[in-house]
């Protein structure tokens, strides 16, 4: 049986429907992107968790430039050690049928059994190879759907100057490779490198490898101390040219894998607050005026005996009615969200499956939130009406009281208008509510600004590297450090207009207890090709002594210009030094350490030596030079700057373009939605004072004026205010997109500020027009019938 509190509720929740139906979609938006974003980052944990246990991704890796198999045993042996497996690791260049450029290959030797203890793989297409079967291979799917490579074609790569052929006999996904990474690049580029599996000994015997092996992955006890444990690994491998054991928190993949997990996880806790916040203030205005206009129904609830617990739970309920609405859109939308982020996340970290389920968890935890943010929104106006005795709550709310308006004590009074100036008085009554009505509109702003601010930051982020940093047509690496000679050989190349080399060693940087493995860049002083460039002062010079680092490589290592970093270099002679911290550079894509290339040769106690070189080509002649480059024994892969653009684009701006899509959208309903909040508000408050105008003579127009010039003075004060909020808000949202692949600058067009200004006056617009309306069906003979 419905009571005669459910039917109340009914009523006012038909009566406020314009403004609650705005609630429900404010807070359907913040619990879409909050279940969104923690289902796709426990999806993503999930996946990455399941992958690694199952496939046996190891712990602990190691690679040097060759060591007897018998040293495996000594490893093996090692206190906290509980499986090894030793494989030959070689790259090379691919020539892929209808593809001309060139392509660089990661190839992995597995065992003759077809499969390995530790990195298993997992196929997708095909089979993996048989001791039998001769030249066969397993590619990666990237580079297999990049190509459109299925088991039964053919590949021929040039592995250290010797062109082989080989069959490939399957696709695969291996946990190594979640992120199909080329190393150095920061992004996957899986039409220019792929990952190769082929059987030991034919890889061993390609590479000079029989009988040894150039690399070696770990499984640690669960008690194991792993930098122990990685400290003896060195220590064998120093004499067989090591380059320094790493954990699985310094493996490529896994490094990037989980910096995009820990990002997700931040930003899905940023944008909901937001989203929170104003949907709380609109609760604040909406129930406080609801308050307000049914005082004397709350004092003849009480009169009829029902309880102020009764009362108050009354209200309370259309609360929670309004937010189960927005928590079920919510939850709805958080599912599609997921799916839609995960299906994107899935087309450049590869897994077998990913795991995806909203658990009640993150629903709980949104209720919660919701819950938390309606209780500070909604508070005062639940204390009002149990605290409102009912012989009090009968009598109307005294008149208000109005003073001169400063226009008017300056006796300018024949400056505005009779309108005007009721405007502005009823503006002086309640400055508080005109400025959280402005500030409500301001956020809406601001979280257009924010939505829009993505496109800005990520134009200028790829014009700032690819346009200024790298001015590269292509880099060249060798498979080892060649002389001087090397350069002169390029330059000598028909097509080749420029040519600039430059030293790259890996190392592992110490400051304190603070460690960091990263290649240590020598670059040639003037070059023009590859640039060290602050985005904060311009081109930089680099120091002829000392070391520069990227900002956030220093920030790592907790490091500031002056002080002494030790550098332990991770190949060749691995001499250890001292070297002083010169200066630091404020750079957007990845962490990097840069030195003079002479200094870098004297740090390595060797002569003008290279590790490649940055090149400017003919466009004309690129086709044949990349031929011939990959055809070039000593050339170990040629990387393409259009290609590693294009890479970008379609990974990390893929996906930030596609959050922002999410944020405009959400945006522009808050927009709309605080803008008629605050119209039918204050249309509620004032309806019989604007109906009184009327019947006194005051025509249509006029009257609409004074309450939509109010409304206009309100948009006119949020959109400076906005803007500012607006930049804010994206200073925090970019720090929340802080990590060693990439940071977000907080460059936002002038363009952005004037779109997301004019969505919210257009919204204001369609707002004023629906008002007007409603201004103009006013019933005058219920006003005059109306009792004081």
């Amino acid at each position: 049986m419905v009571s005669a509190l459910d039917r109340k509720l009914l009523r006012d929740l038909w009566r406020t429907k314009g403004q609650a139906l705005a609630i429900v979609l404010l807070v359907a938006c913040a619990v879409t992107t909050f279940v969104g974003s923690m289902g796709t980052w426990r999806s993503l944990l999930r996946s990455q968790s399941s992958y690694y246990d199952r496939y046996r991704f190891a712990h602990a890796f190691a690679q040097l430039r060759r060591a007897p198999e018998s040293l495996a045993l000594e490893v093996a042996a090692l206190p906290g050690v509980a499986s090894v497996e030793t494989r030959v690791v070689a790259d090379a260049t691919l020539e892929v049928e209808g593809f001309n450029e060139p392509v660089t290959a990661r190839f992995v030797s597995i065992p003759p059994s077809g499969e390995a203890k530790l990195n298993r793989f997992h196929i997708r297409v095909g089979r993996t190879i048989v001791p039998e079967g001769g030249a066969e291979v397993v590619v990666s799917e990237g580079f297999a759907n990049a190509h459109r490579l299925l088991p039964g074609d053919a590949l021929t790569a040039v592995i250290q100057g010797k062109r082989q052929s080989f069959r490939v006999v399957g696709v695969a996904l291996a946990p190594e490779y979640v992120y199909e990474i080329r190393p150095g690049d920061l992004m996957p580029d899986e039409k220019h490198f792929g990952v190769v599996w082929t059987s030991r000994e034919k890889l061993a015997a390609a590479t000079d490898m029989k009988g040894a092996f150039n690399d070696i992955a770990l499984m640690l006890n669960p008690d194991a101390s792993e930098p122990e444990v990685l400290a003896r690994v060195d220590r064998l491998f120093n004499r067989y040219g090591g380059m320094g054991a790493y954990g699985r928190k310094d493996q490529v993949s896994d490094r990037f894998l989980s910096d995009e997990i820990k990002q997700l996880k931040s930003n899905a806790v940023i944008v909901p607050s937001i989203f929170l916040g104003v949907a709380a203030f609109l609760l604040h205005v909406v129930m406080g005026r609801l308050v307000a206009t049914q005082r004397e129904q709350i004092a003849t609830l009480k009169a009829l005996g029902y309880s102020n617990f009764t009362t108050g739970m009354h209200f309370g309920r259309m609360i929670l009615v309004i937010l189960a609405c927005g928590m079920g859109l919510g939850v709805a939308g958080g599912r599609w969200m997921c799916d839609a982020m995960t299906r994107m996340y899935a087309t450049f970290y590869r897994f077998p499956s990913f795991v995806i389920e909203l658990q009640w968890v993150e629903i709980a935890a949104a209720a919660a939130l919701t819950l938390a943010a309606a209780s500070l929104g909604v508070g005062g106006a639940l204390r009002r009406v149990v605290s409102l005795p009912p012989a009090e709550a009968m009598r109307p709310e005294p008149p208000a009281t109005y003073h001169p308006t400063l226009i008017e004590r300056l006796g300018l009074r024949h400056v505005a208008s009779q309108s005007v100036r009721m405007i502005l008085r009823n503006i002086g009554r309640r400055p508080v509510r005109f400025a959280l009505s402005s500030l409500g509109i301001g956020f809406a702003v601001a979280i257009l600004v924010v939505g829009w601010f993505f496109n800005d930051a990520m134009d200028y982020l790829i014009d700032y590297q690819f346009r200024y940093v790298q001015r590269d047509d292509a880099t060249v690496t060798f498979t080892q450090p060649l002389s001087h000679d090397a350069v002169l050989a390029l330059q000598s190349m028909p097509g080749i207009l420029r040519v600039e080399p430059f030293r790259a060693v890996p190392v592992r940087l110490r400051a304190g207890h603070k460690t960091f493995r990263t290649a240590l860049l020598g670059l040639s002083p003037g070059g023009e090709l590859r640039r060290v460039i602050d985005r904060r002062t311009g081109p930089m010079t680099l120091p002829q002594e000392g070391m520069v680092l990227t900002s956030k490589l220093a920030d790592i290592l907790g490091v500031r210009s002056g002080d002494l970093l030790t550098v332990e270099v991770m190949e060749g002679k691995r001499p250890t030094r001292q070297v002083v911290l010169s200066a630091t550079v404020e750079e957007l894509l990845g962490v990097s350490a840069y030195m003079s290339q002479s200094e870098l040769n004297r740090l390595m106690l060797e002569g003008e030596t290279v590790s490649g070189a940055f090149v400017a080509m003919d466009r004309a002649a690129h086709g044949s030079l990349y031929q011939k480059l990959m055809r070039t024994p000593k050339v170990a892969g040629v990387t393409l700057r259009e290609a590693a653009l294009f890479s970008f684009e379609n990974t990390s701006a893929e996906y930030l373009l596609f959050f922002a899509s999410i944020l405009v959208t959400f945006a522009t309903i808050i927009a709309a939605g605080v803008v008629y909040n605050a119209a039918r508000v204050s249309l509620a408050e004032r309806e019989r004072e604007l109906a009184t105008l009327r019947v006194i003579g005051m025509t249509r127009g006029e009257v609409s004026f004074i309450l939509l010039g109010e409304l206009a003075l309100q948009v006119l004060v949020a959109l400076p205010v906005g803007s500012v909020l607006g930049y804010l808000l994206a200073m925090l949202t970019a720090s929340g997109v802080d990590s060693d692949l990439y940071r977000i600058p907080v460059i936002i067009n002038a363009s952005t500020y004037a779109s997301s200004m004019g969505v919210v006056v257009a919204a204001a617009v369609v707002v004023g027009l629906t008002v007007r309306r409603r201004i103009d069906r006013l019933d005058l003979v219920s006003v005059l019938k109306t009792k004081e």
